[in-house]
């Protein structure tokens, strides 16, 4: 990721799309398009390749999902393409799809649930770093929508562990989260990725498809 990374902001209300272009650029983003539509999202993912870009769901010209749309075409053609959805509802199906090829660089917020600056910027270089950011809210409603628990094996403590390492915090985000030391979240999350049959490998990797498993999607 460069100093200063190259966004694309995707928001069909001009207000907040110039609020968003402003906020990102004082934080040190180079905003490089902001649009207000799917066809003009784009051809802006494709002409500027962008280390994050931060999309609405719902957007011109069908105000449906064309938001979500683009962005699984763009990560189709380039895969771990850095896509933040910002959106006022959670699409469960497209959600669980940017997740399903574990790449990372994925993010799900709730318009109504960003409560500040900080907040929202920690999640944009989270996402342009291949992290992976969930909204709790969103988090529930897709693991309300499973039928089945592939985590029957963990214990209280381990879900709680990996609810929160779905929500895209860090072992010592984790241990400030539930008061212990970050050696026993390393425990933890060791115990998870055995326990799901997740072999050792790129440690961002292990943590996306344990997120996966979490949301039933995997």
């Amino acid at each position: 990721m460069s100093a200063r990374p190259r966004t694309v902001v995707a928001e069909d209300q001009y207000l907040l799309r110039d609020g968003l272009t402003h906020l990102l650029a004082a934080h040190g983003f180079d905003v490089v398009a902001a649009v207000g539509s799917g066809p003009e999202l784009a051809a802006a993912l494709r002409e500027h390749r962008p280390e994050v870009s931060i999309v609405d769901v719902r957007m011109p010209p069908t105000n449906t999902d064309e938001g979500l749309q683009v962005a699984l075409a763009a990560r189709r053609e380039v895969p771990g393409l850095p896509i933040l959805v910002l959106s006022q509802h959670v699409e469960q199906l497209y959600a669980r799809e940017l997740l399903a090829d574990g790449t990372g660089a994925i993010g799900y917020l709730l318009k109504d649930r960003v409560f500040n600056a900080d907040q929202f910027i920690d999640a944009v270089r989270r996402v342009a770093a291949g992290g992976t950011v969930m909204d709790p809210e969103v988090i529930a409603k897709l693991v309300a929508g499973n039928a089945s628990d592939p985590l029957a094996a963990l214990t209280p403590r381990e879900r709680e562990v990996l609810g929160l390492m779905a929500e895209g915090c860090s072992n010592a985000a984790i241990a400030s989260r539930l008061h212990f030391s970050e050696g026993a979240v390393g425990k933890h999350t060791a115990n998870i990725f055995a326990k799901l049959g997740i072999s050792a490998s790129d440690d961002t990797n292990r943590r996306v498809l344990a997120v996966l498993a979490y949301l039933g999607a995997g």
